[in-house]
């Protein structure tokens, strides 16, 4: 089926209104109308060829929100008119040991992602949100729960999950003092999480205008990077620490405010550490530096659950999506508070 959608055409192309092709729902398959889309820096990376694997044209996009309107014959989770989401993923080889354990995200024959990937089945390239509908596996949707802002919810499925997991892997609860480096689309809900699981938590930002944002965020402390003396007051001090930032930072200032035993996750950091990491700081305080991506179908339901039980949401600003490219300048600029979520209606005004 013809639908609409906004894709890039190149790594310099804008994204634009663009005609794509969905399949008819297939046995195991839930076709949904999407009404809201969160924006990703992912995005842009993909739409401009930043890690050199995309494939044009590309439609990003994975952190949808919709209603379901068909369901395939085999599926018994969903109905026409359900609120439904759609991360990150929308299949994996189902038969590999972390596909076994529930860690779709780490397929080892590589999950199929939700825009520029393969099919599994057809081979044809996966579209993502910016368009007026998707089909997907029944195994890789998401319940969205009724107490739950449908506009702010929609990024929970990627910048949500990105953040709670390694939160949940490392057992983070009450006792633990925890410190976010980042205040971004994934910092911010990083704070929200670890205050919500009892946490000790601190903000380290190099700009203390922030502190009073942090704080509403739920940051119990604010500790300002470029201070020598507020760095040495917090030496050997942190359980946990969660690495949001996306750019190329000196992590050996952070490493040292770790405990014995405690534990760095990068989540935001995609290419190599520079400047160099400083081994002796790990090696002289059995510290460790790990890294974590999104999370499974399961532990993602989990999230959306525990985010119902606990108020959280993400903070957004709303958009049409004719207004993307202006959106994603803002968001190389960090002028977003703290998620694009673009409005899908907005599309039906577009005549292919």
């Amino acid at each position: 089926m013809n639908i609409r959608s906004f894709a890039a055409t190149s790594a310099t192309s804008p994204v634009a209104l663009h005609a794509i092709i969905r399949r008819d729902p297939r046995e195991d398959d839930v076709a949904i109308k999407i009404l809201y889309c969160g924006v990703c820096h992912s995005d842009i990376h993909q739409a401009r060829n930043e890690w050199h694997n995309t494939i044009y044209p590309v439609v990003p996009g994975h952190e949808i929100i919709g209603q379901v309107t068909a369901v395939g014959k085999n599926v018994t989770h969903y109905k026409p008119g359900d609120w439904v989401g759609v991360g990150c993923m929308v299949d994996s080889c189902q038969h590999c040991a972390s596909c076994q354990d529930g860690l779709e995200q780490f397929c080892e024959n590589i999950a199929t992602f939700t825009y520029n990937g393969k099919d599994r089945h057809d081979g044809s390239i996966t579209y993502g949100g910016y368009s007026e509908s998707i089909v997907v596996s029944e195994k890789f949707v998401l319940r969205l729960p009724e107490k739950l802002d449908p506009k702010s919810a929609a990024p929970l499925l990627c910048a949500g999950i990105t953040t709670y997991s390694p939160l949940r892997h490392w057992k983070i609860g009450k006792g633990h003092k925890v410190a976010v480096v980042g205040l971004g689309g994934l910092g911010h809900m990083a704070l929200k999480f670890a205050k919500a699981l009892g946490a000790d938590v601190t903000l380290f930002t190099r700009s203390i205008s922030k502190a009073p944002e942090a704080t509403r965020l739920g940051a119990d402390h604010v500790v300002l990077s470029t201070d020598a003396d507020q760095m040495k007051a917090v030496s050997n001090h942190f359980d946990f620490i969660l690495d949001t930032v996306p750019q190329q930072h000196d992590l050996n200032p952070y490493l040292s405010t770790l405990k014995r035993d405690g534990t760095c996750v990068l989540v935001g950091l995609l290419e190599p550490v520079e400047p160099p990491m400083h081994s002796g700081i790990l090696v002289m305080g059995r510290k460790t530096l790990a890294g974590s991506l999104i999370g499974g179908i399961a532990e993602t339901q989990e999230m959306l659950n525990f985010c119902a039980q606990h108020n959280i949401t993400c903070d957004v600003e709303m958009i049409n999506i004719q207004e993307i490219n202006q959106a994603y300048t803002r968001m190389l600029k960090s002028d977003v508070k703290y998620r694009f979520v673009i409005d899908m209606k907005s599309i039906e005004t577009e005549n292919l």
